[in-house]
């Protein structure tokens, strides 16, 4: 049974694909329900112009989560919603690993083969090192 559900969400097709199953396992086993987005820092610049970068990012990310308020439903358990900073599958599992998450919902990004083999996808890396269990939701 899932008593503290997990959603990695990044905004994209298959992340909201992703939030519409998380949310009918929290309703359907009336669980904790945590919504975590990772805003990924710029790999070079300076100070200044990586706060504002990651300030931006923010700023995008809470609009985003709050288009999710729109999709909730009736007798859905209020998440709690957390907007963090690093690589997106490191801080999804060091969350979960924090909150004694048990069930974590990922949506499956579309890379091109060459992508996935260069440097891997989210997902595949969360489902590689978390603790608990993973569901990928593909578009």
């Amino acid at each position: 049974m899932i008593q503290k559900l997990l959603l990695g969400y990044d905004g994209s097709d298959s992340a909201k694909l992703a939030y519409d199953f998380a949310l009918d396992l929290a309703v359907r086993y009336q669980c904790e329900f945590h919504i975590v987005a990772v805003v990924r820092p710029p790999e070079f610049g300076s100070d200044v112009e990586t706060e504002a970068l990651i300030e931006n990012a923010r700023h995008r990310m809470k609009t985003m989560l709050k288009e999710l308020e729109a999709r909730s439903l009736p007798g859905a358990p209020v998440p709690a919603i957390k907007i963090l900073v690093g690589h997106p599958a490191e801080q999804i599992v060091r969350y979960a690993e924090g909150h004694a998450i048990d069930h974590i919902v990922v949506g499956h990004r579309g890379h091109t083969l060459f992508e996935r083999w260069l440097i891997g996808s989210v997902a595949r890396q969360v489902i590689a090192y978390a603790h608990c269990a993973v569901t990928v939701v593909r578009d």
